[in-house]
């Protein structure tokens, strides 16, 4: 820590005092920019004028990501910014931006050494019995190179940030930040704070550049994400760390993205991706704090079968509310409820609270109903990406950078899944750990979204509820134990009202099911003289019903014992999981519930048996 007291942060203040006074290096660097940027903006106006801008588009941002390698560190980690913008890009753009490699050319070794012996305070001879004597990879802010600690022979990794590389992006931030000022100031068409954007994302670059604080975020993430055994996080060698040189621990491994090394080692892509896929769920909607730049370079295969995770600059969070928030959306998305999926983007932070959503619904009933006419098990991640982004291009947007890096990252997973297998659909993937969250999580905003999910119009769907079930048993973490239990407090409290007007009802209906359901069962164990003698051998037996009013019964009580049974297979079922809603019984609530309960069914049944001797 105190090697890196002295470490910048983003200030545009401290900006303005450094390069506003340098009109030579500052119209040195303006003019670079200037003519790689203005002969872009050329072809585009151009394109404009012979009405083929649309046709162009994927030729155009092709064209902007070899711009951006060309001008350097900066401009390179804006276009990865960039790329995870639908509000600001049209897609094909997001498509080419998100190809930015951070491969650059390295510098010299001498200047690498130097600066390591310079931060640390230490020869090299003092601190490695050995080192490469080339980096291993480089990137935009920095190079790695392979070492063996000489106290201990341990493997390790050690990051050197790339001489001058403050400076640098110092005076790029400082001409971007102008820019943005005239865009803001003069471009309608563009309805985002221009300025705070880039304002938020170079104060994320400067984080990077500070490598006691990415030591620290590694650390942060192994203690929050690293306790599940196929999760890979490396340990931080503090002693020799500091505010431009990082060095940890050595993960021998292979980049996600390259299937065939991996399979070589008889490891599986797709088992390694679901891990990538659990522990970002994980990440982002359990305890907010996520890995913001999830690149194939920064996911590595162990040979273990571990997924290890690497490069720990550039972190995010997810606002508490927005978690709660995100997992309703995926409910409202399932019921086609499109005027409640418009309202969260109100606590999504999408719009502020005096945008009015009743022009978003139709464009967003257009999308999802022909993207829904899949199941979700069918349904393509990235498609759904592409369509809310047309969305959010299209409506007065303001997209978070949160929300813009968790679409980013899940997109990345998906990607990387559908090389090893092109039917690979990561929504079908989340959607256990979806539904666990739903069904055992008690805060409201997730209790009141079971409960929409599970009751439409006045009936309860017990076919959603199995299927809850089904996939919330597919995560590892689900308690059979913890399910329901949300609701079951709800229908109980002071606000459970017209929920237990509902479960009274449906609880007649499924006693109904059960008692009838018995009646018929027994009927058909009977030998056929005695049912043709007593019934007339009709397959309703005593029960005058319909063929579809009787089929409709033992659907309904056997739904309600399939459900059951899925309960009583969960590896971690305990009988007193009943506990809890004998000990809610027990209370006068929940007598006068069940009192309510009995006195419907019974007279229920009785209207039954009336209808039955009227009938006859």
């Amino acid at each position: 820590m105190a090697r890196a007291v002295n470490a910048s942060v983003y200030s545009p203040e401290l900006l303005a005092r450094n390069y506003g006074s340098r009109p030579v290096q500052l119209l040195r660097r303006t003019l670079q920019i200037l003519v790689a940027l203005g002969s872009f903006s050329l072809k585009l106006l151009i394109d404009q004028r012979n009405g083929v801008l649309d046709q162009n588009k994927r030729k155009r941002a092709a064209e902007l990501r070899r711009i951006f390698t060309r001008l350097g560190p900066t401009f390179v980690k804006l276009g990865q910014g960039l790329s995870t913008r639908p509000d600001i890009c049209p897609p094909e753009y997001l498509e080419e931006l998100s190809e930015l490699q951070d491969a650059l050319p390295t510098f010299p070794d001498a200047e690498a050494f130097s600066c390591i012996e310079r931060e640390l305070g230490l020869t090299l001879d003092s601190i490695f019995s050995s080192i490469s004597p080339s980096p291993i990879a480089a990137a935009s802010l920095g190079q790695v190179y392979k070492a063996q600690l000489k106290y201990s022979g341990q493997i390790v990794a050690v990051k050197v940030q790339r001489p001058g590389i403050e400076e640098a992006i110092g005076l790029d931030f400082y001409l971007i930040r102008g820019v943005g000022f005239l865009i803001n100031k003069y471009v309608d068409i563009i309805t985002t704070d221009v300025v705070a954007l880039i304002d938020e994302f170079a104060s994320r670059v400067y984080q990077e550049l500070n490598y006691v604080q990415e030591g620290q975020n590694a650390r942060r993430f192994k203690k929050l994400y690293a306790d599940k055994e196929d999760v890979l996080v490396p340990d931080i060698f503090w002693d020799y760390t500091s505010g431009k040189v990082l060095t940890m621990e050595w993960v021998e491994g292979v980049k996600l993205n390259e299937q065939v090394a991996i399979e070589s080692q008889g490891l599986k892509v797709l088992d390694l991706v679901n891990t990538g896929i659990q522990c970002s769920l994980r990440q982002l909607l359990e305890y907010g704090y996520f890995h913001a730049d999830p690149h194939p370079g920064n996911l590595l295969a162990t040979p273990e079968g571990k997924l290890a995770f690497l490069d720990f600059g550039m972190m995010s969070e997810t606002p508490e509310e927005a978690r709660f928030a995100i997992i309703g959306h995926v409910v409202h998305m399932v019921n086609r409820d499109y005027e409640a999926m418009a309202r969260d983007y109100y606590a999504l932070d999408f719009l502020s609270p005096d945008v009015d959503v009743t022009p978003i619904v139709p464009a967003l009933r257009n999308f999802f109903d022909d993207a829904l006419n899949s199941s979700v098990s069918e349904l393509n991640f990235k498609t759904i990406v592409d369509g809310l982004g047309a969305v959010l291009y299209q409506y007065p947007f303001n997209v978070p950078a949160y929300y813009a890096l968790i679409l980013r990252s899940l997109t990345v997973l998906e990607g990387l899944a559908l090389y090893a297998d092109p039917n690979f659909k990561v929504l079908a993937a989340s959607y256990p750990y979806f539904a666990k969250r739903l069904l055992t999580d008690p805060n409201p905003y997730l209790r009141d979204a079971l409960v929409e999910l599970l009751f439409k119009d006045g009936r309860f769907r017990w076919n959603r509820l199995e299927n809850l079930l089904v996939q919330g048993r597919k995560d590892r973490d689900f308690s059979a134990k913890d399910a329901l239990q949300p609701v079951l407090k709800l229908l109980l409290g002071p606000e459970g009202e017209e929920l237990r007007t509902l479960v009274i009802k449906e609880s007649v209906r499924v006693t109904e099911a059960v008692v009838l359901g018995a009646v018929i069962d027994t009927y058909n164990s009977m030998p056929d003289f005695m049912r043709s003698l007593v019934f007339t051998g009709s397959r309703r037996g005593p029960l005058l019903m319909s063929d579809t009013e009787l089929e409709k019964v033992i659907e309904l009580r056997d739904q309600v014992f399939r459900i059951w049974g899925l309960l009583r297979s969960s590896e971690n079922f305990d009988p007193t999981l009943l506990q809890p809603i004998l000990q809610v019984l027990q209370q006068p609530e929940g007598r006068i519930l069940g009192g309510r309960v009995v006195g419907g069914i019974t007279q229920r049944l009785a209207a039954r048996l009336l209808q039955q001797v009227l009938r006859t």
